[in-house]
């Protein structure tokens, strides 16, 4: 890989991005932080199976609930990496590719919202951060809690009313703000949302490019590679089947399929819904043969992203590897005692995998044959994914700012 993979960045953009990244103040209640689920601690996720949101406080495995403001959900996929995605390929992001670059649409994006919330934004990238300051869940905070999630609740996004001009109007009035927004849009005369998604995106793609990892350095000629990891990129290019979706230069096809990942947790449905079920990529084209398929996941410092699946649903990397290449033995067999999920009292983790049914849905969607690898193969896979770990984008290239402009406490 090259400079021509990747978008250009403006550097002044990426310094107020990094501190807006870390700052709570884009949050409803001002008490979470993009970083709170996605930080460089845990390899840009959080390390736990399905996120504790709004009403929860700490950092990854330690986040909890406490007896004031208690979250009503889980978040109910598991927080992907960032790695990677300012490469031009990477033009479909979330699990199910809710939105994608469709140059047909208004503002070239294909997004759940409407299309005055598509336009303005740089990139994809960009535009992916209105989701989670709109979620009450999330970040936004739960009605009447504040402002922002009240806005949200009625329906005002845009506008001078809206969510995103409240948001945008906190980061304009703090003092500190001024010179690095001045420095970033100097053309602007007031801060926009689609301006603070646009900085948060350039550091994103600066911050988590991984491009010099040991395969890398193998890929370019100047290094070599383990024998044991030769054999594992054999086989994952081989009779592992692998490659046949985690394929090129990011080790994924950006398509959909479904693998049968065990489902728990509330489930993508809407409030008036009473299941738990995720149906993945059907939610969006609303097609049936697209039941319970998901977005394949870059593989890029995947030795360090767990848990994995898109529910998170093994925490150790070997069993995934294992599990997904016999995904419906696996599926028959699989031990919810395995799952890491943060106490939250007062819901049914299991509803999906308790319902016959349900599961009985789910496991008749998986696709792709079984291959069974035996622990010297998987082994050897191991060691070729270990290989994708890139030390200089897993600890980040500005790193965590000791302090940000809000004067908010920012995770560490």
């Amino acid at each position: 890989m090259s400079d021509a993979d990747y978008a250009p960045l403006d550097m002044a953009q990426l310094r107020l991005g990094q501190m807006l990244f870390y700052d709570p103040i884009l949050s409803g209640n001002r008490n979470i932080s993009c970083a709170t689920c996605h930080h460089p601690k845990f390899a840009t996720a959080d390390g736990v199976a399905l996120s504790l949101g709004e009403g929860a406080i700490g950092l990854g495995p330690d986040r909890h609930v406490t007896g004031e403001n208690t979250p009503e959900q889980r978040i109910p996929r598991n927080a992907p990496a960032l790695f990677n995605l300012g490469a031009h390929e990477f033009t479909r992001l979330f699990h199910d590719g809710r939105i994608e670059v469709d140059p047909a649409k208004t503002g070239g994006l294909r997004t759940p919202m409407g299309a005055e919330m598509t336009q303005g934004f740089a990139n994809l990238l960009s535009a992916q951060t209105m989701f989670p300051v709109l979620s009450a869940d999330e970040m936004a905070g739960h009605y009447s809690e504040n402002e922002v999630s009240q806005a949200v609740r009625q329906g005002r996004i845009t506008g001078p009313d809206g969510a995103w001009a409240k948001l945008s109007a906190r980061v304009a009035e703090t003092a500190g703000y001024a010179p690095l927004i001045a420095e970033a849009f100097p053309q602007g005369n007031t801060l926009s949302f689609t301006d603070i998604s646009d900085a948060i995106a350039t550091f994103v793609a600066f911050e988590w490019r991984s491009d010099s990892s040991p395969y890398d350095a193998y890929l370019r000629g100047t290094a070599t590679l383990p024998e044991t990891a030769l054999e594992g990129m054999g086989l994952f290019n081989g009779s592992a089947g692998c490659s046949e979706c985690h394929a090129g230069k990011f080790q994924t096809d950006h398509g959909y399929h479904a693998m049968g990942v065990p489902q728990f947790g509330p489930g993508k449905a809407a409030r008036f819904e009473d299941h738990a079920r995720d149906v993945g990529r059907m939610r969006v084209t609303g097609r049936t043969e697209d039941a319970y398929a998901f977005r394949t996941p870059s593989l890029r410092n995947v030795a360090e992203t767990g848990p994995y699946g898109h529910t998170g649903s093994h925490a150790d990397l070997a069993a995934f590897i294992a599990d997904h290449a016999r995904p419906r033995e696996a599926f028959d067999a699989f031990d919810r005692r395995s799952v890491f999920l943060p106490p939250l009292e007062g819901t049914d983790d299991w509803r999906h995998l308790d319902d016959p049914a349900e599961q009985a849905s789910l496991r008749a969607s998986i696709s792709g044959p079984d291959v069974t690898l035996d622990a010297t193969e998987i082994a050897a896979i191991m060691a070729f994914l270990e290989t994708l770990s890139d030390p200089v984008a897993l600890k980040g290239r500005l790193g965590v700012p000791d302090s940000v402009p809000s004067g908010l406490p920012v995770d560490r």
